[in-house]
């Protein structure tokens, strides 16, 4: 006792200040996460609607549909398993692409202080942990589809949903309909987009930090002259053009995989990966005359509202991540 106040023997502040500045990525990745996920969710479940719809609709359109059938809910629709998992994937991701980074500078491997050996040891680091991530997320992923596209589904089965199952149900629904291991229905393509996606997001955010005069130490230092650009606003544009210009590139391919997800999750014949990409740009009937540009634009359908939710997402948890970790650095 120090006088009548009692103190905490059991989690001294000194211990658990020591335990949050070991765990410093992973306390700076779940706090950001929570944020960034929980605000930009309406908009990826927007963007999974607009991926498999059969005709051209416009994002403020879509919105109003879903909120007239479904309400404000329908858009936070399957949020839960997202809200708690990838919350836990990004710090562990987070986490896996700063220890590779560390081996390979300890052991004198792209360790200059160089825009090409930053990017490259961050993309490798990016791509480890795409890879290993991947085989964890693709279930809870493959679960979040299901309950954002219950209505698709019902539709192509020709039902109708009065109340729409929980999530416990849409798993045991997901088993019953793709088997035994039909949680991981769609893992090769979740592999490759995220292997790929993971590896140039951190290759371009690291390397755009480096420019933006980040040092070695992880402070940032002066911007460029020919960017004016406030400290605080640096973590939230870097990480915004990190989100967009990543995730633009594996965009087709995200949407080959939700494509191919959905006609699983709905018990439809299979098509290869080469089939699915075909149809989605040459239409359902492929000796049909149609534009080129017409069947790349349909595959980048939903390109958009997925570019304004990469903005939000990785701009704010880069930009809580930085702010959660000056505070654990002036921890007493």
């Amino acid at each position: 006792m120090d006088g009548d106040r009692p103190t905490n023997t059991i989690f001294p502040p000194v211990v658990v200040n020591d335990f949050v500045r070991e765990h410093k990525t992973a306390v700076c990745a779940l706090t950001a996460s929570y944020i960034s996920t929980f605000v930009g969710y309406p908009l990826d479940s927007l963007k999974s609607r607009l991926q498999t719809q059969r005709i051209r609709i416009s994002v403020p359109k879509l919105a109003a549909k879903v909120y007239r059938e479904e309400g404000v809910i329908g858009f936070y629709r399957g949020i839960a398993i997202p809200f708690f998992t990838i919350s836990f994937v990004r710090a562990a991701s987070l986490t896996i692409y700063n220890g590779t980074k560390e081996h390979l500078h300890t052991r004198g491997i792209l360790n200059r202080n160089t825009l090409l050996d930053v990017a490259a040891s961050s993309g490798l680091g990016g791509a480890l942990a795409g890879a290993v991530i991947s085989v964890g997320s693709c279930p809870f992923e493959l679960v979040k589809i299901r309950r954002q596209l219950e209505y698709n589904i019902a539709a192509s089965k020709g039902l109708q949903i009065g109340k729409p199952p929980n999530t416990a149900e849409a798993v045991r629904d997901i088993v019953r309909t793709n088997g035994k291991f039909g949680l991981f229905t769609g893992l090769r393509l979740h592999f490759l987009r995220d292997m790929s996606g993971t590896a140039l997001y951190f290759l371009e955010y690291d390397g755009m930090r480096h420019i933006m005069g980040r040092s070695r130490s992880g402070e940032q230092g002066p911007t460029p002259s020919w960017l004016p650009l406030p400290h605080s606003l640096v973590p939230f544009m870097c990480g915004s053009l990190a989100g967009v210009t990543s995730w633009a590139l594996i965009y087709p391919l995200d949407v080959v995989k939700t494509k191919v997800q959905e006609r699983s999750l709905a018990g439809q014949p299979s098509r290869t990966v080469w089939t699915t990409l075909r149809r989605l740009i040459r239409g359902p009937d492929p000796d049909a005359p149609k534009p080129i540009l017409a069947g790349v634009a349909r595959l980048y359908r939903g390109l958009g509202v997925s570019a304004l939710r990469s903005i939000t997402t990785h701009g704010l948890l880069w930009t809580f991540f930085d702010i959660v970790a000056g505070y654990i650095d002036k921890l007493p």
